[in-house]
């Protein structure tokens, strides 16, 4: 699964087809082992009526669980996949004030589509791992923060404290869903933080199977 043999292609279309279907009983499989969502969601610490923007919102299942932790909080979604987006729209029907959800690349995006100026917490939950580009993802987060604004991504880690079996499976698994597991992503957001002077934190989870980075601007 070398990160050179990806290709953008049409991604809106490939990620459409592959959740046309999926979509539907995404969130009921997806809680089995994408971990170290909620504890990046607790440690999010959005100020009273920040701007919460997550990047491939999916379902919107992060945003719900950030409405119900910060309930003053300006919520914002985008991703890629209009099929997706059909579900996180649906998940909000009835609420008082429901995230402003729009499709748009994640390396090519701007706050200005959402009419805000910027954000105070941009969030991308286990999406690095699914945009070929995702590098550029990451920096276009970072062009989209507010000062004093953080990043959180949370992804697959490289399984290093766990056994190589393990790790050699769970990536064959996840090559089936076009996933890949970034190994690249401590040194991406290190070297991001670097460039941009921001305070860099970063844990692994699990013993390596999922990592979690945070990027504060200055």
């Amino acid at each position: 699964m070398a990160e050179a043999q990806e290709t953008t292609g049409n991604q809106a279309e490939a990620m459409d087809a592959m959740y046309r279907y999926q979509r539907h009983i995404y969130d009921l499989t997806r809680k089995y082992y994408l971990f170290g969502r909620d504890r990046m969601i607790e440690g999010l610490a959005v100020p009273e009526g920040g701007a919460v923007l997550e990047v491939a919102c999916g379902t919107g299942r992060n945003l719900r669980k950030i409405a119900a932790r910060y309930p003053e909080a300006r919520l914002y979604g985008l991703d890629i996949s209009e099929e997706m987006l059909i579900s996180a729209r649906a998940n909000f029907v009835g609420c008082d004030a429901p995230p402003l959800f729009l499709a748009a690349d994640a390396c090519r995006f701007a706050p200005a589509s959402f009419g805000v100026a910027g954000f105070d917490r941009i969030v991308i939950s286990y999406a690095l791992s699914m945009i070929p580009q995702w590098p550029l993802a990451v920096s276009a987060a970072l062009d989209a923060l507010n000062s004093g604004g953080s990043l959180h991504v949370v992804d697959f880690g490289q399984q290093e404290g766990l056994p190589r079996l393990f790790r050699a499976g769970l990536h064959r698994w996840l090559g089936h869903f076009h996933v890949t597991p970034r190994a690249r992503l401590h040194g991406v957001l290190q070297a991001e933080a670097a460039a941009r002077r921001a305070d860099f934190r970063f844990e692994a989870i699990g013993r390596g199977y999922a990592w979690h980075g945070v990027i504060t601007r200055a």
